[in-house]
């Protein structure tokens, strides 16, 4: 008579990573297929656009002009001023009331031509995917905490996995087959490695995600979440939460804002300006710094309604938690260090769609194995 095996810590992770896993297995693939197609949804979406570059031609019109021939396209709500004489301004418009996160346009600031002038199929495919990656397209209510219960799953999956994959010997030799792919076996060893070794490699980048994005699915891991890093996370959405002192008062106009943020920052650098729509906001400017060491971390000036500056925040002044807590944005989408830290997010998000499938071969093969002992 066979010793029954002793029901081990091992045992009883890899059984949480199998039943978890083909519990969520679904939603994860579809949140992790939908944040893959989303990690490069700007590059992407500028490809189809019509030509991006202008060609100095003679004197740019101002600002104000050129937001007010965009006006008439919706509301305007923000326009970007890039660095280079030969970058086109970004505006951000909302074109409807359904347009809840607005439409982005491109306009050569030498003709006030529009480069990007309607929406193509790729916005309704990718207002799809953010849909199905926040909400998995159901009423927010209902998709919201699906989407982070999953992300939860996901987490105890990583950690699940980590474990399973350190060999039960700790020796060289033990753990070598861990971090390669045996391209010459079995298609059966070749899946189980592609779920064992991609996922060890992306573990790292896949935890960050779940981490940071768990930050719009619960409110209670956000209260958490600022609690630990002793500041507010998101702290800064709705605008700078100043309002004007000159209520109702004429505003400056937008050249004069840019000329002030440019008195005040005293650097090359893109520059971001929100328009007030309400008699008591005041303009919110922004600066990207071309020399920064990520495109994602700006400079703060906020401007009231007659130009004086109400407040001045330079991110190299903030304290480490508060720069933490300002980066959860682009530490979840991969723009932290531009294009290459979204080419490494890309590759994770796409082993994390790819997980869910070559796990449930390895259960189904073991499933198959099992049968024809009995």
């Amino acid at each position: 008579m066979k010793k029954k095996k002793a029901y081990t810590f091992r045992k009883f992770m890899t059984d949480v990573h199998l039943w978890l896993g083909l519990a969520s297995g679904i939603i994860l693939f579809l949140v992790c297929f939908s944040g893959t197609m989303l990690v490069f949804e700007k590059e992407i979406e500028s490809i189809f656009a019509e030509e991006l570059h202008v060609v100095p031609s003679s004197e740019k019109l101002s600002i104000d002009e050129l937001t007010s021939r965009m006006s008439e396209k919706g509301t305007v709500s923000s326009v970007s001023i890039p660095t280079e004489a030969s970058e086109a301004y970004e505006f951000r418009v909302k074109t409807s009331p359904e347009d809840r996160r607005g439409t982005t346009f491109m306009m050569d600031p030498y003709s006030a031509e529009i480069l990007k002038p309607e929406p193509s199929p790729l916005d309704g495919f990718f207002s799809v995917m953010f849909r199905m990656h926040r909400w998995l397209l159901l009423d927010t209510n209902i998709g919201r905490p699906i989407v982070g219960v999953a992300t939860i799953i996901f987490l105890f999956l990583s950690i699940s996995g980590i474990i399973i994959w350190f060999p039960k010997k700790w020796k060289w030799k033990a753990f070598k087959p861990g971090f390669k792919i045996k391209w010459s076996a079995n298609w059966k060893r070749i899946n189980h490695d592609l779920h064992n070794t991609l996922g060890f490699y992306s573990c790292i980048f896949l935890v960050i995600m779940i981490l940071t994005g768990l930050c719009w699915s619960f409110e209670w891991y956000r209260e958490a979440g600022s609690q630990v890093l002793g500041t507010k996370i998101f702290g800064g959405r709705g605008g700078p939460g100043i309002t004007s002192e000159t209520p109702g008062s004429k505003v400056i106009s937008l050249s004069e804002a840019y000329n002030i943020s440019n008195s005040e920052l005293k650097y090359a650098g893109k520059t971001s300006i929100n328009i007030p729509q309400e008699e008591t906001n005041v303009l919110e400017i922004r600066k990207y710094g071309d020399d920064n060491w990520s495109p994602s971390t700006s400079d703060l000036l906020v401007l009231d309604r007659n130009g004086t500056v109400l407040k001045k925040e330079l991110f190299d002044d903030k304290d480490l938690n508060v720069k933490i807590a300002s980066l959860i944005k682009p530490l979840h989408t991969g723009d932290i260090f531009g294009i290459f830290s979204k080419i490494i997010y890309f590759l994770a998000c796409l082993i994390a769609t790819s997980l869910p499938v070559t796990g449930t071969i390895i259960w189904l093969n073991k499933m198959k194995k099992k049968k024809r002992k009995l």
